[in-house]
């Protein structure tokens, strides 16, 4: 299969560049600068040139693919409505382009699911909706082409995608403990964290690409849900810093979205993908990730 993916030269892309290559498929990738290109291209795959703002660029690549896997997000922390507004347009330029031709559009999506109270599966609905939404709904929007000919697939990533040169939301929160000189965690630290590495992540990616049905959210979870106060002492003790509880708004207003994320309680299970396209996880844990060295430097 010819794959078009998005974000390719991204923490996630790279990887499930890498996994498409190594399982047969040929890979063109997004690339907005000569860095990325590079990128790109040192992994085996042939260069896209075009952003998220780019939508021609973005259709041509879709048109010219057997399929599409769509990763790349601004991620304005500051100003989500910019990260949200252009997620939306381009996973509905992604879907015009598909429309009707039964190819898969695989996109990263994230939960958006609050007030559960119990740990949320693959079939509860996303709560983001419309544009003004997390990530601009786009998980719903994406949906909304299953019934437009397109193999439509959300897959919702945990918030700790970890390994090996993740600069995501546990290397924030790492360095936020640097420069505070100390692990905090928010009120108790019972809330939960899921997570899942990246070489799983990856596989997972490349199982729903080539197996998963129209209008499936797939769930990359391997721990339903790591206590935030597991991660802050498992930091502090590689950080040589104290670890102490702060107030969750405390939180939020240092760090900001993210000290939202981290103070949510969002435990999620994959019991449904695990069974549906036969993925299993086998990298290590975050906190043996933790352990392991990966985030004692900026």
């Amino acid at each position: 299969m010819h794959v078009f993916v998005t974000g390719a030269s991204g923490y996630i892309g790279r990887a499930v560049v890498a996994e498409l290559i190594a399982a047969g498929h040929r890979v063109t990738g997004l690339a907005r600068s000569d860095a990325s290109a590079s990128a790109v291209s040192g992994l085996g795959a042939a260069v896209h040139r075009g952003d998220l703002d780019d939508l021609d660029s973005l259709r041509r690549g879709a048109e010219a693919a057997d399929g599409v896997v769509h990763l790349a997000n601004k991620h304005d922390w500051v100003n989500p409505q910019v990260s949200n507004s252009a997620e939306r347009a381009a996973v509905q330029a992604l879907g015009d382009a598909l429309a009707g031709s039964d190819r898969p559009l695989v996109i990263a999506s994230g939960f958006a699911l609050p007030g559960l109270g119990r740990p949320a599966t693959e079939r509860d609905r996303s709560s983001a909706v419309g544009p003004d939404s997390m990530r601009g709904g786009a998980e719903n929007l994406v949906l909304s082409y299953a019934d437009r000919g397109v193999r439509a697939v959300p897959v919702r990533f945990a918030p700790s995608v970890h390994g090996p040169g993740d600069y995501q939301f546990v290397a924030m929160v790492a360095q936020a403990a640097r420069t505070r000189g100390a692990s905090v965690y928010p009120g108790d630290g019972s809330n939960r964290w899921p997570a899942v590495h990246r070489s799983d992540a990856a596989r997972l990616v490349r199982l729903a690409l080539e197996g998963a049905p129209a209008g499936t959210v797939v769930h990359a979870v391997a721990e339903e849900g790591v206590p935030v106060r597991a991660i802050a002492e498992a930091l502090a003790a590689r950080l040589n810093v104290p670890v102490k509880s702060v107030p969750s708004e405390q939180l939020a207003e240092e760090l900001p979205f993210v000290g939202r994320v981290l103070a949510a309680d969002s435990p999620a299970t994959s019991v449904v993908t695990r069974e549906l396209l036969g993925w299993q996880p086998v990298g290590a844990t975050l906190l043996e990730d933790i352990a392991a060295g990966h985030y004692d430097q900026p």
